[in-house]
């Protein structure tokens, strides 16, 4: 028997991938609507129309026949907290008050490994059943709540993104790095980045709860370790963003602060950017740093409207995050229903076509990962979702009258949620399945 005929794996389904950004080309997607996936040795062989690769097929391989339903590359999700699981739907007037109330008490609890574990297991079977299957992720400042959730996601061979909190004031004592959290994130990314499908992300929390000592130290950090992650937040709240400008008065702006110690690049990832102005963003797009949107939590803390359309018009990179716990869902989906609003709000209008590429290709390319996860380029890691139309009653009734892939992903968007994810596939394995 040939190596080909055991290793290979084929599935046929609806097909949907994406080779450009929806909102710059009229031509940015692939749909197979008979389409045929096939995976070998974990990677993507080949994705296409089923009558011309099906004689692809080797003897003794059928397809899993997934028909009347969609498969795309596995959701992206491009900023969340795993310490947070436990405290989404805290109530609170606002952001400051969150952190004070629930996020910090909530956090200690990750100083023993046993319950950062536990919390990682649980926060990865979430993302997997809502058919996440790559996320940037805050730990906490504890170097072992990196190392349980790294032991985890290793155990099941998924490609994360996670790194431990840098914050070294304006925070409890019992969450203070008085020293050692720079030379803890050295040593975590030596263990950890690249081993396997693991990924490191230097993370300072926010700029206000790090001295210059310690932004400094980070900027040289990210310069010794250039394909490292970086991820923090960044004019998130309107209080907060007066907050930074009283303590950082010789900079132009919140996002300058960074780059004043040398924190934008590729690989950098700002959560949030609400309250970013045109200079802004033309800085995140020369310096290919990338805007993790939030919509979720932004409207769950008041904070404000992500502006699409003055993003765009500067070219910067653009995903999308759930900000569990501030956020309200681990659901793309839900991520994507709450986008389309927060865009209508503000003026604009997004397409499901593109709230699937940010979700997918966008992220990647946020995340300096193109080739590598989001699309089903051949070479690709094989992480993809089955996505089923009519999961709910509402949507089956709904999608039985469709006249375009653009109603039939607005209604995914729209109507969607964990029910929809039929079943999850991480480097060729099924890791989830309802």
């Amino acid at each position: 028997m040939s190596t080909a005929t055991t290793t290979m794996q084929a599935y046929r389904a609806s097909l949907l991938h994406f080779h450009a950004d929806p909102a710059f080309n009229d031509d940015a997607h692939a749909w197979h609507e008979d389409g045929l996936l096939l995976i070998e040795d974990g990677r993507v062989k080949a994705a296409g129309d089923y009558a011309k690769l099906a004689c692809m097929l080797p003897d003794g391989v059928t397809p899993v026949d997934y028909r009347g339903m969609v498969i795309t590359p596995g959701f992206i999700d491009t900023h969340l907290h795993f310490p947070q699981t436990d405290m989404i739907a805290s109530p609170s007037p606002g952001l400051l008050p969150w952190l004070e109330t629930y996020t910090f008490p909530t956090e200690r609890r990750f100083e023993d490994p046993a319950h950062a574990r536990s919390t990682a297991e649980f926060f990865l079977d979430e993302l997997l059943r809502c058919g996440t299957t790559t996320a940037v992720v805050y730990c906490t400042v504890h170097p072992q709540s990196v190392d349980a959730f790294f032991e985890v996601s290793e155990a099941r061979n998924l490609r994360m993104v996670a790194g431990k909190v840098l914050m070294d004031r304006h925070c409890p004592d019992f969450l203070r790095d008085v020293e050692g959290g720079v030379g803890d994130s050295a040593a975590l990314i030596e263990k950890w980045h690249k081993r396997g499908r693991q990924l490191y992300a230097i993370t300072p929390r926010f700029a206000p709860t790090s001295t210059d000592a310690q932004l400094h130290a980070t900027g040289e950090l990210a310069a010794a370790y250039p394909d490292t992650f970086i991820q923090t937040h960044v004019s998130e709240n309107k209080d907060e963003c007066k907050w930074v400008g009283e303590l950082h008065p010789q900079a132009r702006s919140y996002l300058d602060v960074y780059e004043r110690f040398g924190l934008m690049r590729p690989r950098a990832l700002f959560g949030h950017c609400i309250w970013l102005d045109d200079d802004d963003f033309a800085r995140m797009a020369h310096t290919g740093s990338a805007a993790a949107v939030c919509p979720t939590s932004n409207l769950f803390l008041g904070s404000g409207l992500f502006d699409f359309e003055r993003a765009d018009r500067a070219g910067a990179l653009l995903s999308l995050g759930t900000d569990v716990g501030a956020g309200t869902s681990f659901s793309m989906l839900q991520t994507m229903n709450e986008a389309y609003k927060v865009a209508r709000l503000k003026g604009s209008y997004l397409k499901a076509e593109r709230m699937f590429y940010l979700a997918t290709l966008g992220a990647a390319r946020a995340m300096g990962l193109e080739g590598t996860i989001g699309s089903f380029a051949p070479g690709a890691e094989a992480d993809f979702i089955v996505l089923d139309p009519k999961a709910t009653p509402l949507m089956a009734r709904r999608t039985a009258q469709l006249a375009s892939l653009e109603e039939l992903l607005f209604a995914l968007a729209l109507l969607g949620d964990d029910r929809s994810i039929k079943a999850t596939y991480s480097n060729g394995k099924q890791v989830h399945a309802r």
